[in-house]
């Protein structure tokens, strides 16, 4: 077991879970959101923001936990 690997996962991993549900909860919360959305529009804006602050780090921190589960290094 790699336990910087699982530690990093678990970190991504939970990032991506807590601003997914931030975002049905309170999405005035994200700046980030509001300024995406006037750059490529309200629907556009908010599945950018979506896949880079919730799809993608919950990806990289499974891929992290499996790594660390099979004893090897993330990075």
């Amino acid at each position: 077991m790699h336990v910087p690997s699982l530690l990093i996962g678990l970190a991504a991993l939970a990032f991506g879970v807590i601003t997914l549900i931030l975002r049905f909860v309170n999405p005035e919360s994200f700046g980030k959101l509001k300024a995406m959305q006037d750059s490529f529009g309200k629907t556009a804006g908010t599945i950018v923001h979506v896949v880079a602050c919730s799809v993608l780090p919950i990806l990289l921190g499974l891929a992290a936990i499996f790594f660390g589960m099979i004893g090897k290094s993330f990075f």
